[in-house]
């Protein structure tokens, strides 16, 4: 009897956790991909950099209950700089998008949905920026990570990507991320 009983408890609890699998909140792309190198559209163009400087295709499903905005926010923790890279980060987008699509990180192209902002890149300027690690460092990761967030952002104009990147976690619900990869020889 107590064999029948555990039995039917652990097919209960898969039943619940595949269920609970297939509800979870999750990022996709149709430009990069978990563990696999990305293509020199991702590369930054500048610092000795050649590539396309185009932010990837994303988009994200299954936000949760209570989400009032998305951040999305691209950060190489390899960078010799002893705190990373901030590659990109785009806040307040609202909770009714659930996709960004390749480009959008060029302010010329107004292509992020109205209402979201772009915070100032560890380049310098508003926007995406690509990968261009240094020559012969290795093989760099890059976190593109969505946030689904319980309130739009209050910041300041310039708000640093540390500021950012706290007020992002503060008030994150949940996060799904891709980590890709690049490296220069």
């Amino acid at each position: 009897m107590m064999r029948k009983v555990t039995t039917r408890l652990v097919l209960c609890l898969s039943v619940v956790s595949s269920a609970a699998l297939a509800d979870s909140f999750t990022l996709q792309s149709e430009d990069i991909a978990q563990g696999q190198f990305m293509s020199t559209a991702q590369e930054y163009q500048g610092f000795g950099c050649s590539g396309g400087n185009t932010s990837p295709q994303l988009s994200w499903s299954n936000a949760p209950q209570g989400t009032k905005a998305f951040a999305v926010m691209v950060y190489d923790p390899d960078a010799p700089t002893g705190s990373g890279w901030w590659h990109w980060q785009l806040v307040n987008i609202p909770a009714n998008v659930a996709s960004l699509p390749a480009g959008a990180g060029d302010p010329a192209k107004r292509l992020t949905p109205e209402g979201s902002i772009q915070i100032s890149n560890d380049y310098g300027a508003k926007a995406f920026g690509g990968a261009c690690p240094p020559q012969g460092h290795g093989v760099h990761r890059y976190q593109f990570t969505v946030h689904a967030l319980s309130q739009k952002l209050d910041l300041p104009e310039n708000a640093s990507g540390a500021l950012t990147g706290y007020m992002v976690n503060a008030h994150s619900l949940a996060s799904s991320r891709i980590e890709a990869l690049y490296q220069r020889e």
